[in-house]
Parts: C-alpha cells; structure tokens; sequence
C-alpha cells in the first residue's frame, strides 16, 4: 500500500465474544447510533423516557419515595416500596421523614436483592457488605426510633423466606412502587441475562418470581467498581450469586421508576451509555432483563452523561 492510500474503512467484521449476552450486531449498531437528541423518543407513550441533568437526577427517586410515604401515612394507610442496592443516599429519606417527624408505622420496604455464597447460602447483615446491612444502616436506623415502623416491615431476601418472597409481595396486591437501576448485563435487580435459573421464553420469563441466581461475569465487574468493594476492579470480592426479586415483581408493581445515570467515580466513563440505548430501544427479551420495562408504564430516567453520543474518544483512553 502507497503511503497516501487510506485503507478502506469499516471491513473488519466479527461477532461479540460469547460472554455478551446480547448479540445482535444489527440491533447493536442501531441503538449506538441513537443521539442524545432522540433517545427519549418511544413508540409506548406509557413508557416515558426523560433525559435530565446528571446533578438533578439524585433527587428524583427521593423526591418520589417521600412524596408516597408522606402521602400515604397521611391518609392513615400503608405503603410498600422495592428499594435497590441501598446507598448513603438513603440517608437523606430519613433525613425528611425526620425533619418532618413522620410517622412511618405504615411503611413497608422490601429489598430488591441480596448476596448470595456459591452454595447459594443468602448473606445476612452480619456480612458488612451485606445490602440488608446497609439498607438498616443507612436509612432504618437513620430514621428517629419514634417515627420508625417495626423492623419486622423492612424485608430483605433470606434462606427462609426466598421461596415465599414474591408472595409476600403479591399479598400486598404487589409493591406500591419499585425504583431500580439498570446493571452493564441488562439487569434490574439481580435479574441477569442468561443466568440458569431464568427462562429464556419471554411469556415464561416474565411470570417467574423470586429466586436464587447465577450472577453474569459483567455484573461481577461492575460490582467490582463499587466503593463498597474498593472500586478496584477486585472481581475476587464479590460474591458469585445473589437472591434477587423476579420479572414478576417488577412488572406486578403499581408503579416503576428506573434510573440511568452512572459513571466511573463521576467522570465521563459510563458502561450505562450503550445499555441504557438497548434497554430502552432495542428488543424486548430475556437478553436484556430490563427491556421488560418497554411494554409497562414506567417512568425511565437518563443523565446527560448517560444519554451523551457514543463516540470514540482517543485522546482519553481507559
């Protein structure tokens, strides 16, 4: 080749490497190539996608739990919510709820997931890391002892009651609202792709419940960067399964929030930027456990991080 003749472009072909668990180059490429200026187009009115500033989109699930819980004690009734990998952020909800001497009696929280040992043991709040841990630490024992409910009412995922979960919340007539966030599998809770104890028939898929479960090699990097774990790519620290809510969980909910917005240490770096696109745009399958979303009505939240292009940037590397 001369020196001044350009190589033609774009003939380098190959499949993804088999642990991707969407594979389809076609629908991939589509959904790549959504711009930030289209991405909260969707042919479901019912499934609304809004696009909002990353330093806004902390306050929208808090503003959301505390307007239900307040309403709801307000009116002398009880409230249920599946609440995800509970954070420090929690905090600022006990923060309200104190500032405002709610009493919470009528509060119910159901976590959406926990971790699991290779034998499929159920961690307990013994394990520090443990989200059962953190969701007492940061938020119920936040929360002034007068105004708190029985702890009995925060439920998280045991050996005991995993076989029971799902009824437990069916019997409330299902969660009055489930907030979740999607994972770089596709997941929502721990309902990862591909994982043995799933169907991967969409009609079968959607009807199943709580369970124990195989976590997909993604979701174990991704819980790799966590602050919890060290945020060290330590893959070797995180558990290999989980007890996690079902597909029927989320979809028998009277209301379902999902937020996009997470990047490496607040930097511009975000697996979400690709997996948002395809939740949201790409097909409805086992594949993509979150794309369920698509066909319910849910309120589906992006950053603008998350909803940024997806463009090579050279100059920046990992």
């Amino acid at each position: 080749m001369k020196p001044s003749q350009k190589p033609e472009m774009n003939k380098f072909q190959f499949e993804p490497h088999e642990v991707v668990p969407f594979r389809d180059r076609e629908v991939l490429d589509r959904v790549r190539r959504i711009r930030r200026e289209d991405i909260d187009r969707h042919p479901n009115p019912e499934f609304r996608i809004r696009v909002v500033r990353d330093y806004e989109i902390g306050m929208i699930p808090l503003i959301d739990r505390f307007y239900r819980l307040k309403t709801a004690m307000d009116e002398g009734r009880e409230v249920s919510f599946i609440l995800g990998n509970p954070n420090p952020g929690y905090v600022n909800l006990a923060r309200m709820i104190n500032r405002f001497q709610l009493n919470c009696s009528g509060l119910w929280v159901f976590a959406m997931d926990e971790w699991a040992d290779e034998a499929g043991n159920i961690a307990t709040e013994s394990y520090d890391l443990s989200f059962r841990s953190a969701m007492l630490k940061y938020f119920y024992y936040e929360i002034e002892e007068k105004l708190r409910p029985p702890l009995g009412q925060f439920v998280s995922p045991s050996n005991k009651n995993i076989g029971d979960y799902s009824k437990m919340l069916a019997d409330r007539g299902g969660a009055d609202a489930c907030h979740s966030g999607s994972g770089w599998a596709g997941h929502i809770a721990f309902i990862d792709p591909h994982a043995p104890q799933w169907s991967r028939d969409l009609e079968e898929f959607k009807h199943q419940g709580a369970r124990v479960v195989d976590l997909h090699p993604l979701t174990i990097a991704q819980n790799s960067l966590h602050g919890c774990f060290g945020f060290s790519g330590d893959v070797a620290a995180v558990p290999p399964k989980a007890a996690t809510i079902g597909p029927a969980d989320v979809l028998g909910a009277k209301y379902r929030m999902d937020i996009n917005s997470l990047c490496t240490m607040g930097t511009f770096s975000s697996w979400q930027r690709l997996m948002t696109r395809l939740i949201a745009h790409g097909p409805v399958t086992p594949d993509v456990p979150a794309s369920i979303l698509q066909t319910v009505p849910t309120d589906f939240y992006i950053s603008e991080s998350a909803a940024a292009n997806i463009e090579p940037h050279w100059y920046a590397g990992y």
